[in-house]
């Protein structure tokens, strides 16, 4: 990282007195992490700090230190403020009324009395002398406290430190890491630049316990892509300086509420797949919070825990009805699918492989869901290169047909052959050879909602043919020539179902049956 960065931040922190301190709205580790361990610090160099986020802090991360610091709101920003000269007359009572449309402030002195000369009015438009914001890729991130005092964060020096390659460079001083796992691995290095400057040592095992539940957290415990040499090396040295891992652990990863997973079973039991666009999602409602008894941050980690372990699934995606919007979490298996670019289109952002937008609509919950599956089903068919030619049949990026199966609807070939012919024991014959073909050429039914994921174009080998009887067995029957419709005589001879091909002796192979018909997607 540049140093003279460094060496502008560090400059404007002396220069201040009241910092205040921000993470994005519905706060992760690692933005109230490095939030906690900037305002530690700040505070150690004998300045005022506030400490903000705009939603209260998830039960699981009670364990950080100096969590109940921190303030869900700000006072606003256009406060009048009367001021009395107290120098000469001390005060003795203050109290006020309301008479219609005025307020009476009344100050009672101890002696003496005051004058207009004594009182002064202003307006408290510039609380803070520098604002630092922390893994937030933009201002509209911060919620309701950026929304109810726009103005002073125009007025208020801001300096900007994040990982999100989203980020819009908001501040007066910008130091964006797209490299970095985290926030806090970005915090870290300036905080060991900062006790070489002023040879005093800052990192705390608090401290150092803030930042590495931020590194552990944004890189699922060291199993996510983004887990580089440099985070490694972070963490090596965060726990010499005493960070507590376990506790970390226990508190992030090995405690679940019961609110927490039934919430997650309620998810899992809507998956969805749509294994043409490699697509795998949930949605969950209001309605299944409150069922669970949970809350919507209970939904964290689910994704990346259990959902991306589909298999062929190249983007996740998480749907959840909040109160006032409705959020996407959406997660790829791979570089070259970029959500934080398809969630940055659409109004939210992040990076390659994990991001999220918001929506704010008045549409039934269900219609958003069609809405935003449909967004990111024709994001994925522009990227796979998914297109219908004119036979109205989807055809993947190999150029082989997909062949979608419908359980209702019946092979007319094979239909039509076990209605004209055949014995009881053929037309069971005969519907195993239709399974074996609808199991070859189909992923699932609608009605089941597809749980299995196989993404390997449809092979056109032909269909095992089978070992023709012996005369005192069950004539052959042909299912592509059809017989007369006069039902066979019954004869005394046992009806026997013919015998599996061996590998000594491989079955003579047949022409390959018809493709039954291609139903348009």
């Amino acid at each position: 990282m540049d140093q003279s960065l460094y060496g502008q931040i560090t400059s404007l922190i002396e220069k201040s007195q009241k910092i205040l301190v921000l993470a994005h709205a519905r706060v992760d580790c690692d933005g109230i992490g490095a939030a906690l361990a900037a305002s530690l610090v700040f505070k150690e160099m004998g300045k005022e700090v506030t400490v903000a986020t705009n939603d209260p802090t998830p039960e699981n991360l009670a364990f950080l230190p100096s969590i109940d610091s921190v303030k869900n709101s700000l006072a606003n920003s256009k406060d009048f403020i009367i001021t009395v000269d107290t120098s000469k007359t001390p005060v003795g009572k203050i109290k006020y009324n309301i008479e219609g449309d005025k307020v009476n402030i009344i100050i009672t002195p101890k002696e003496g009395s005051f004058g207009q000369s004594d009182v002064s009015f202003g307006q408290d438009t510039n609380k803070y002398d520098l604002i630092l914001v922390l893994d937030t890729g933009n201002l509209e991130h911060l919620g309701s406290i950026y929304d109810q005092n726009v103005e002073m964060f125009y007025e208020t020096p801001i300096i900007n430190i994040d990982h999100h390659v989203s980020n819009t460079d908001f501040g007066q001083v910008n130091i964006v890491d797209v490299n970095a796992s985290s926030a806090t691995e970005i915090l870290f290095d300036y905080l060991q630049y900062l006790e070489k400057r002023y040879n005093k040592k800052f990192i705390t095992e608090d401290i150092a316990t803030l930042l590495l539940g931020g590194i552990i957290t944004d890189t699922g415990s060291f199993q996510h892509a983004n887990t580089s040499p440099r985070a490694m090396e972070s963490s090596a040295k965060l726990l010499d300086l005493g960070a507590r891992q376990q506790e970390i652990i226990k508190n992030i990863y090995k405690t679940k509420k019961l609110s927490t997973l039934k919430l997650w079973g309620i998810i899992l039991s809507k998956v969805q797949v749509d294994p043409v666009h490699r697509m795998v999602w949930s949605a969950i409602s209001k309605d299944d919070f409150q069922e669970a008894e949970a809350e919507a941050e209970e939904t964290e980690g689910i994704i990346d825990d259990l959902l991306t372990n589909a298999p062929g699934a190249e983007v996740i995606f998480l749907i959840k009805e909040n109160t006032e919007y409705i959020s996407t979490s959406m997660r790829s298996t791979n570089n070259q699918t970029d959500v934080g670019k398809f969630c940055a289109d659409n109004g939210g952002g992040g990076h390659v492989r994990a991001a999220g937008f918001k929506l704010r609509t008045n549409e039934p919950f269900e219609m958003t869901v069609s809405d935003v599956v449909g967004r990111v089903r024709k994001f994925q068919a522009e990227r796979l290169n998914i297109h219908k030619p004119d036979n109205n049949s989807i055809v993947n990026p190999v150029g082989n047909p997909i062949i979608e199966s419908n359980a209702n609807k019946p092979n007319t070939q094979l239909e039509h052959n076990l209605n004209t012919i055949g014995t009881r024991d053929q037309r069971e014959q005969n519907n195993a050879t239709k399974e074996q073909e609808n199991n070859r050429n189909t992923i699932g039914t609608q009605s089941e909602k597809v749980t299995y994921l196989d993404f390997k174009a449809p092979k056109t080998e032909p269909l095992p043919s089978f070992t023709k009887p012996s005369s005192t067995e069950a004539t052959e029957v042909s299912v592509t020539e059809p017989r007369p419709t006069e039902p066979p005589k019954p004869n005394n001879l046992k009806t026997e179902k013919p015998s599996r091909p061996t590998p000594d002796h491989p079955p003579v192979p047949k022409p390959p049956m018809p493709a039954p018909p291609v139903e348009p997607v």
